[in-house]
């Protein structure tokens, strides 16, 4: 039996730094109920992603397909923001839910009766897309209601690393699910997720907008970006993260095409390498979550984003499919740099009042994508995946390095 004795005190410690902020019921239930949806959504990508590739055989829908959920975040990221401000974030990740589980009916009956598209996956793209652009703000700043200030960057960390989680274990029994089942069982896998997540989400208390509607929502978007034009580390951070989300995520996106040119494998082999990524992310946002503000973080977070970039130039380099798979753990540390930690220094970052605006302009970050992953869509459908990876891995390295040797803002916090 292992006794905090044998673990030592300092470890024993640390454990419990770790895992604080699951002691507060609010978030407990948050946290469990995000669980089971991103096993939800880490499914989806996997088959949406497959399947998309089966109905096509074009990198270039492949990519359209994972990149169409971005076109309604950028739009609309500001104004969900302002709504989390003003609406109980509470309500709206149930609605939020709602929506989700409705889409994944809506495809999961499509592939069964034989009427599914390229058109259907691409819709339901957009429309994920939509819903998450009110979703995700809200889902992000309540948590600094849920828990006290100085638990802010655990909680989100432990918010990441349960993210990480399902990354490792989601795509791995997606790809099962999907090579022995079919698309369609597939699908309805993720509907059942969805809904116990709602049930889940409903155990959160219900707690008060931070603002008033005293003006037209526009005022409250504005003061939001002025803000946050206004408070040069927060602006830093949000650059920070708008380099990962163009250069890093569309990496994922291309991930089927690798399988198969490169690789010559088929969905279960992709399900293992989207799993690895998170075994890294896991790992990393556990890292994170023990941290103090006395850790040099900003250095952590630079540290993770040079990572990245090598290790996705090391993935374009390998033919070898287990090379990729070991080079998916560095991947997966990258990412846990951007997830959790950046996430959680800028609500650091930001007052209580401004925090649903604020992650509003950090979600629009991902409605960027698009930016970075159509250009590697036709870079791979010209030339070589590789190369479309190769370019990408570098260009998140020089910028990494650049925001390291030009601002100290990033490397004091």
């Amino acid at each position: 039996m292992i006794t905090d004795r044998a673990l030592g005190p300092g470890s024993s410690r640390m454990l419990s730094r770790t895992f604080a902020s699951l002691g507060i019921p609010g978030f407990r239930a948050l946290w469990f109920g995000m669980l089971l949806l991103m096993a939800a959504v880490n499914i989806q990508m996997l088959a949406r992603g497959y399947l998309a590739w089966e109905l096509t055989k074009s990198p270039i829908a492949v990519v359209v397909v994972g990149a169409g959920f971005a076109p309604p975040i950028l739009l609309l990221s500001l104004y969900g923001g302002a709504v989390a401000d003003r609406v109980s974030r509470k309500k709206i990740i149930q609605f939020g839910q709602v929506g989700m589980l409705t889409i994944i009916l809506t495809v999961g009956i499509s592939i069964s009766t034989g009427t599914i598209t390229i058109y259907h996956l691409v819709a339901a793209s957009v429309a994920q897309g939509t819903i998450w652009a009110f979703l995700m703000p809200a889902r992000q700043a309540i948590i600094g209601q849920l828990v006290n200030e100085d638990q802010i960057t655990n909680a989100v960390a432990l918010n990441s690393s349960g993210m990480s989680l399902m990354t490792v274990a989601a795509p791995g029994i997606g790809g099962l699910i999907y090579g022995f089942a079919g698309p369609a069982v597939t699908y309805y896998v993720m509907a059942v997720l969805t809904a116990v997540a709602l049930l889940l989400t409903g155990l959160v208390p219900g707690i008060a907008p931070v603002a008033h509607a005293k003006r037209r929502m526009w005022g409250d978007i504005k003061e939001g970006l002025v803000y946050t034009l206004h408070n040069r580390t927060v602006l830093v951070l949000l650059l920070v993260a708008l380099s990962t989300a163009l250069l890093a995520m569309p990496f994922r996106t291309l991930l089927p095409v690798q399988i198969e040119e490169v690789f010559n494998k088929e969905v279960e082999a992709l399900g293992l390498l989207l799993s690895m990524v998170g075994v890294g992310a896991l790992i990393g946002s556990l890292v994170i979550a023990s941290l103090s503000k006395n850790n040099h973080r900003g250095w952590v977070l630079l540290i993770t984003s040079m990572l990245s970039g090598v290790a996705i130039m090391l993935a374009a380099a390998t033919t070898s499919y287990a090379v990729a798979v070991v080079i998916m753990v560095f991947i997966g540390l990258g990412d846990s740099g951007r997830r959790a930690l950046n996430s959680s220094l800028i609500m650091e970052q930001t007052d209580e009042e401004h925090r649903g605006r604020v992650m509003g302009v950090y979600m629009m970050n991902f409605g960027l994508i698009p930016l970075g992953a159509l250009p590697l869509g036709f870079i791979a459908s010209s030339f070589d995946v590789r190369i479309a990876f190769g370019l990408a891995g570098a260009a998140l390295l020089v910028s990494a390095i650049g925001y390291t040797a030009l601002t100290d803002r990033v490397r004091k916090l």
